[in-house]
C-alpha cells in the first residue's frame, strides 16, 4: 500500500516518538525535545513498539532515526528511571525489600531496556542513524543497534556511564567492539570522553559526517531510499546472513548463506532484474 510523504504509522501514537513514512522510507524521531531527547519510561516502552510497527509494514524498506531539537539524545532520564530501579517488592508484611529483591527488580529492569534496543537490531529491514549534537549514554547504544551511522559536524558521542558510576549495560560494550577496534572501544567507555564527528568518523562510528541537522537526516533519507530502491527480499537476506554470521567460522557462514539462497533465490524480482538489464531500463522490484 503506497502512502503519500510524511504520513504516520497508522496504529502507532507515542508522547515521545512520532514515526513518518515517505514512499519505502520510514523514519522515527525522538520527539521530546524540550528534555533533549532524554530517554525515560515512555521511551523504553514505545521504542519497541514503534521498530515491531515498522517491521510488520511490507512496503518499509529502510528505516531512519533521527531526532527533533538541538539534540540527538543526552542519554538516560536518570530522575525519570531512578524510581524505577531497584524497588524490589517487599514481603508484604511492612519490611523494606531487601537487597536481593532491589536486585532482581532492576535486573528486570535492565533487561526490558535492553530489549528495547535490541528490538532496533532485530529490524528485519536496515536501520539508519542520523545523529546531531549529542549522542550520550543510551544513545550510543541505540546507535550501535542501528546497521549505519552518520552525523552531523556538530555531533560528539560519549559512552558516559562511568562519569555517573554505571556500567554500561544496553549493549555499548557488547555491539560497539563488533564496530570499533578494542582500543577506540576501552578508551571511550573507561573515560567517558566526548568525541567529535570527525574523529567519530575517523575511528568508524560513524561512515560519514554532514555539515548539519538538516544536511544529516536528508543525507541518511537518502542512502536510505537507495537502499529501498533494491530488491527489498535481497536485502532483508543480506541483513539476515550479516546477523548470523556474527561470530560464526567462514565455512558456518558460507553454509548458511547456500541455505538461505535455495530458498529464497528463486523470486520474482530477480526476474525483473536480469530482465531490465536485458532491456536496458531501471528495474521495477515488487518484493515478490
Amino acid at each position: 500500500m503506497d502512502t503519500d510523504p510524511a504520513q504516520g504509522i497508522a496504529g502507532f501514537s507515542s508522547p515521545v516518538l512520532t514515526l513518518e513514512r515517505d514512499g519505502h522510507v520510514a523514519v522515527v524521531w525522538l520527539d521530546r525535545a524540550e528534555k533533549r531527547n532524554a530517554m525515560g519510561p515512555e521511551f523504553w516502552r514505545d521504542l519497541p513498539r514503534a521498530m515491531t510497527a515498522l517491521g510488520e509494514e511490507d512496503d518499509v524498506r529502510a528505516v531512519v532515526i533521527a531526532a527533533r531539537g538541538p539534540h540527538f539524545t543526552v542519554g538516560l532520564d536518570l530522575v525519570a528511571m531512578g524510581s524505577l530501579a531497584g524497588s524490589g517488592t517487599g514481603p508484604g508484611d511492612g519490611r523494606e525489600p531487601s537487597v536481593a529483591s532491589r536486585a532482581w527488580a532492576t535486573r528486570a529492569q535492565v533487561h526490558k531496556m535492553q530489549a528495547s534496543v535490541t528490538a532496533v537490531a532485530e529490524c528485519p529491514v536496515p536501520v539508519i542513524a542520523a545523529v546531531h549534537g549529542a549522542c550520550i549514554g543510551g544513545g550510543v547504544d541505540l546507535i550501535a543497534a542501528c546497521d549505519i551511522r552518520l552525523a552531523s559536524a556538530d555531533a560528539y558521542f560519549s559512552v558516559r556511564e562511568t562519569k555517573v558510576a554505571i556500567v554500561a549495560d544496553l549493549g555499548s560494550l557488547q555491539r560497539l567492539p563488533r564496530i570499533l577496534g578494542a582500543g577506540h572501544v576501552a578508551e571511550l567507555a573507561f573515560t567517558g570522553m566526548d568525541v567529535p564527528a570527525e574523529r567519530a568518523a575517523a575511528i568508524g562510528l560513524v561512515n560519514r559526517v554532514s555539515a548539519d541537522q538538516a544536511s544529516v537526516v536528508a543525507d541518511a533519507k537518502a542512502l536510505a531510499a537507495e537502499i529501498a530502491a533494491n530488491p527489498p527480499i535481497a536485502v532483508r537476506g543480506t541483513k539476515a546472513v550479516l546477523a548470523a554470521g556474527d561470530g560464526k567460522t567462514v565455512a558456518e557462514g558460507l553454509d548458511y548463506v547456500a541455505t538461505w539462497n535455495s530458498g529464497f533465490l528463486s523470486s520474482h524480482d530477480l526476474v525483473e532484474a536480469m530482465t531490465a538489464f536485458a532491456e536496458k531500463r531501471p528495474p521495477r522490484f515488487t518484493g515478490d
